[in-house]
């Protein structure tokens, strides 16, 4: 998207037709999940859509199938091809960018396909919100001991940003929430996070992921580290240390892999399925195809060791998008291509309301400041000045009125009153 937005603001009228496939209408800024999920963010405010957005492209609302670049030819389905039953569509194109971002790496988990949660969606976070309201509802209401404590264990597997923020914003919610039931406390609640290696937040450095820890286990957060998900059969986490956890919530958040669509290309992968490109953002050994972001292997022009590749983070991929989208009209218009360099500046990353942990140009700051930083740092990169005003709007009413605590599950299933009402529910008027 944000390089479709720089293509268009540079272009001139006619020099190009710009053609953006995406299987949603939408780009969602994924570091504002965790905060949509708790409550301090509306989820239409995490999204940007691209119609309004990338008003001079053409949006295809649809899934790549296969790329068959010696052809030039991308295959793709849309919700009016499954309409239709014609089978998938081909687009052709001159210029090729491949930006398709990363998916969730799942491990053979007994257990985990049927009961486990993702985060890297905005339903996925807005269902896991509703989730945690639904269990303190079933632990408020009932009787079986069994039944409550698993409704009030919460477990995530993962140990870096989108686990660490999602668990403290969700924990944050979660103690808030409880104040408004009579027979559920915090104290009442487990959270457990799963870690695998010896340390969380590693992008933060090993002093700032130490006092993390420490923050979280001082919220009766249950941190274990150099600790695997064995198994989540029947709704009980089974960890490597021997500890078993009934439970309703287990979150997945235990990293990234390459999205599929790469391996469905004639382009070349490296070992870990991501594209092989150039510091100049091209497909190596290939003309006229390009890539960004968690999908592009682009060689760190700033490491001090040869052969180190950029990260797999925001922070690279907004800065790329700028540089592509330059090196896309310099190619057009038979202009040298500039190299994408970018020295790490640091990360910051958020613990809940008012709590965060940063390391910014090798300062290391804590707290109140870091969570500053953080919510800063992303008010600024969010795109569209729409949207930043419609974020600060909405933190600045968080500061001043009590979260909202409405589970609103019943959205996912929009029709089953519907249904009950035609059918033989309790709204049945035929007998």
């Amino acid at each position: 998207m944000y390089t479709a937005l720089r293509l268009q603001r540079k272009l001139k009228r006619g020099e190009a037709e710009i053609t953006v496939v995406d299987p949603e209408p939408y780009m969602t800024y994924q570091p504002f999940l965790p905060e949509a999920a708790a409550g301090s963010i509306s989820p239409r405010h995490v999204v940007v859509p691209l119609r309004r957005v990338l008003d001079k492209c053409q949006v295809v609302v649809g899934e790549a199938q296969s790329i068959d670049h010696a052809k030039r030819t991308a295959t793709v389905t849309t919700l009016a091809t499954e309409e239709e039953g014609t089978g998938a569509i081909e687009l052709h194109y001159d210029e090729l960018v491949l930006a398709p971002g990363s998916v969730s790496r799942t491990l053979p988990v007994p257990g985990l396909a049927d009961h486990g949660i993702g985060f890297k969606t905005v339903e996925e976070a807005i269902g896991l919100r509703n989730h945690v309201l639904e269990q303190l509802d079933i632990a408020s209401s009932t009787r079986d001991p069994e039944v409550r404590d698993a409704a009030l264990t919460f477990v995530f597997v993962g140990g870096g940003y989108a686990g660490v923020e999602a668990l403290a914003e969700l924990e944050d919610m979660a103690r808030f929430a409880s104040r408004y039931y009579h027979n559920v406390s915090p104290e009442d609640m487990k959270w457990i996070l799963v870690e695998a290696t010896g340390r969380i937040l590693p992008e933060v450095g090993a002093e700032m992921g130490t006092y993390a820890v420490r923050e979280l286990r001082r919220r009766n957060i249950d941190v274990r580290l150099e600790t695997r998900l064995d198994s989540c059969e029947d709704r009980v986490a089974q960890l490597s240390d021997g500890s078993r956890f009934p439970t309703r919530t287990l979150v997945w958040t235990a990293g990234v892999k390459p999205h599929p669509i790469l391996a469905a290309t004639d382009l070349p992968l490296n070992e870990r399925g991501r594209l092989v490109c150039t510091a100049g953002l091209r497909v190596a050994g290939v003309e006229h195809a390009w890539a960004a972001g968690d999908a592009a292997a682009v060689p760190d022009r700033t490491a001090a060791e040869p052969g180190k590749e950029c990260a797999p983070n925001a922070q690279h991929a907004l800065r790329q998008a700028k540089v592509l989208a330059e090196n896309i009209i310099a190619s057009l218009r038979g202009e040298p291509v500039k190299d994408y360099e970018h020295a790490y500046v640091g990360s910051v990353a958020s613990l809940g309301l008012h709590k965060g942990v940063a390391h910014v140009y090798g300062r290391k700051v804590k707290g109140y400041p870091a969570w500053f930083m953080h919510r800063a740092y992303h008010l600024s990169r969010v795109p569209t000045v729409n949207r930043k005003a419609r974020v600060l709007a909405e933190w600045t009413l968080s500061g001043l009125f009590k979260r909202e605590i409405v589970s609103l599950g019943s959205l996912e299933h929009p029709r089953a009153e519907f249904e009950l009402a035609a059918g033989t529910g309790r709204h049945n008027e035929t007998t």
